[in-house]
């Protein structure tokens, strides 16, 4: 784990408002990957940087026991053309702890990382925290998924 500071950024892709509370996140994240694949939400961004997905958690209404919004997308020259059915957001220059989860997708590798971060004693800003599935993570059962947790 080491702070790093990561420079501003913007994303298009598709998002979904949920909570951890009673399970609903573990419903709705799923969901809005099925739904990313499904559609084919990525051969549809507009001036993508490249093919690196990022599932971004923002927009926190306190911390991560209460709403949230997930955006599911990719880095972008710019935001002079969202599609209708897609969000976009720009994140500005931040410091953030990194975290690497490792193992097998199907089997909850990154949740059990977030779960080590959920109850480790970081002291998160709550502003923009993003998981990053490039090259490393193609392999569903031998994925390396960096985690940036914004401090």
């Amino acid at each position: 784990m080491s702070i790093q500071k990561i420079g501003a950024f913007s994303i298009i892709g598709i998002s979904v408002r949920t909570t951890n509370e009673n399970g609903q996140a573990s419903k709705d994240i799923p969901a809005l990957w099925g739904k990313f694949m499904s559609d084919g939400v990525l051969e549809k961004i507009p001036n993508k940087v490249d093919n690196t997905l990022y599932c971004i958690y923002t927009d926190y209404q306190k911390d991560h026991t209460k709403p949230y919004t997930t955006i599911l997308g990719c880095k972008v020259q710019n935001l002079n053309n969202v599609p209708e059915d897609m969000v976009s957001k720009t994140f500005e220059d931040a410091d953030y702890e990194k975290f690497v989860a490792t193992g097998n997708l199907m089997q909850g590798a990154v949740i059990k990382e977030w779960t080590k971060i959920w109850s480790s004693d970081l002291k998160r800003a709550f502003t923009a925290d993003f998981e990053v599935y490039d090259n490393k993570s193609i392999d569903p059962e031998n994925a390396v998924v960096d985690i940036f947790i914004a401090v």
